[in-house]
């Protein structure tokens, strides 16, 4: 690739490339797909121009919309680019569309937060870890698009495996599985609200304490040498599916 007199650089028969009208045909292409585009896919589409050239025109096409604060945004989704409305505008887009978004219930997202953090997954292990079947809830995402089967498990019976999709990222707004949000801040999250549980839980026994004492005493060794030292929290076993919200 060479460069030419201010004007652009050139394609590979070394014609040249006008920066803003290469810019342009990017904006009417991505408005015209409605989907994200990848950059293989527009290199082949505006061939002879180097992907090196689409690439700039694309990070400088963001910034032109970001910088003017237009009514649409150029984003990475889903392994494309993709033309998309603000956040702040929605409302405004919804009364236009007269329809609401899709809205996922709370089995739902657990369900498809499971599978996106350890995918490729079964269903079992899906049941195992949210404690309640899974069944119908795979199937609705399923139906959505949000997941997909990523063939069968090495393991007796050969279970299905789940994975997401590509329609997941695009409505999430995530450019790849990589920008899902650090998996350690969720955990942190669930340990602080266990560990809330498990104080509580500890404070109502010792409320309880005296009264099964009296009921012991004819079978267990005197009251003062029966001292209850609490233990370290978190300690009591936790079972499978407790806590977890049903399906």
């Amino acid at each position: 690739m060479t460069t030419t007199d201010g004007r652009g650089e050139t394609g590979e028969g070394g014609k040249a490339v006008d920066e803003e009208r290469l810019k342009a045909v990017l904006e009417s292409l991505l408005f015209a797909s409605g989907e994200p585009v990848s950059l293989a896919r527009l290199t082949a589409v505006l061939d002879p121009v180097t992907k090196e050239a689409i690439r700039k025109a694309l990070a400088e096409l963001k910034a032109d919309f970001h910088r003017d604060a237009r009514g649409v945004m150029l984003e990475e989704v889903a392994g494309g680019y993709q033309l998309r409305t603000p956040k702040e505008h929605a409302l405004y887009v919804r009364k236009l569309l007269a329809a609401r978004p899709p809205r996922l219930s709370r089995p739902m997202m657990e369900t498809l937060a499971i599978i996106a953090y350890r995918q490729p997954i079964t269903r079992p292990e899906i049941e195992q870890l949210r404690g309640v079947d899974s069944g119908a809830v795979l199937e609705t995402l399923t139906e959505r698009r949000l997941v997909k089967i990523a063939g069968r498990k090495e393991a007796p019976g050969r279970p299905l495996m789940y994975a997401t999709t590509a329609e997941f990222l695009q409505t999430f707004g995530l450019r790849d599985l990589d920008s899902l949000p650090d998996l350690s801040e969720l955990r942190e999250l669930e340990q602080k609200i266990e560990a809330a549980e498990q104080e509580r839980i500890a404070e109502h026994a010792g409320e309880q304490a005296p009264e099964q004492l009296e009921l012991m005493t004819d079978a267990e060794p005197p009251p003062a040498q029966l001292e209850l030292e609490p233990g370290p929290p978190g300690s009591p076993a936790k079972h499978p599916g407790e806590d977890e919200s049903s399906s």
